[in-house]
């Protein structure tokens, strides 16, 4: 039996590199990315999609991969990315043939995404916290 490769161009702080991997080999692309990698706070929920620390920007989906399913849509939109098709969280795009060919951005095309997390994180916390006090 013969694996087909899935290859994957990931493009980080402006350096370009192609990842393969086949069916299998990992559960989701957010597993592959911090594998190969090695990438800090990055997928820090664990693949629930709740915490969108592996927000992606990505072009080339196909077929079942393109469609947002269970906790993604929520969590985007959360974060202020409602009908952002490219957006996507690395944690709910699962390997397979539908991911041959995608290119992926991290952090540099998202950085004004993580600025607005934490500054989101800080004024939740805030408000946590006189909530408490009141």
């Amino acid at each position: 039996m013969t694996r087909s490769t899935i290859k994957i161009t990931v493009l980080e702080n402006e350096a370009e590199q192609t990842i393969e991997t086949y069916k299998g080999e990992y559960r989701n692309l957010m597993e592959l990315l911090k594998d190969k990698l090695y990438f800090d706070c990055f997928g820090e929920c664990g693949g629930m999609g709740r915490c969108a620390t592996c927000i992606v920007h990505v072009t080339g989906l196909q077929g079942s991969s393109v469609k947002q399913d269970r906790n993604e849509p929520v969590t985007l939109a959360r974060y202020g990315y409602k009908d952002e098709s490219e957006i996507r969280l690395s944690c709910q795009l699962l390997i397979s043939a539908d991911l041959d060919g995608a290119r992926v951005s991290v952090w540099k095309k998202i950085e004004a995404f993580f600025k607005n997390h934490e500054k989101l994180l800080a004024e939740r916390t805030k408000n946590f916290k006189n909530n408490l006090n009141s």
